[in-house]
């Protein structure tokens, strides 16, 4: 049986859904993604269009961008998944 390969864009979606946040270095070290800036905004155009999701930003003391993704549905599948609700 293959293994499904994820894309560098899901990979990350798959990060920030289970509540991690990220750094542009971050993203290019563990993921290969250049350019998060703008793979965030077609992850938040993504994420945002049913309103389950809001993409956040937050400056850090070092300067840099830090992006997460909260949970804003009913039920956060991954806490189900878990078996934290």
């Amino acid at each position: 049986m293959a293994t499904k390969t994820y894309t560098k864009k899901q990979r990350v979606i798959n990060h920030l859904a289970r509540g991690n946040d990220l750094t542009s270095k971050q993203a290019f070290s563990r993921f290969g993604v250049a350019n998060l800036r703008a793979t965030m905004s077609t992850i938040k155009n993504q994420v945002e269009a049913y309103g389950n999701w809001k993409v956040s930003t937050r400056t850090l003391d070092n300067g840099a961008c830090c992006y997460s993704m909260d949970y804003t549905g009913r039920v956060n599948p991954f806490a189900a998944k878990a078996g934290i609700l």
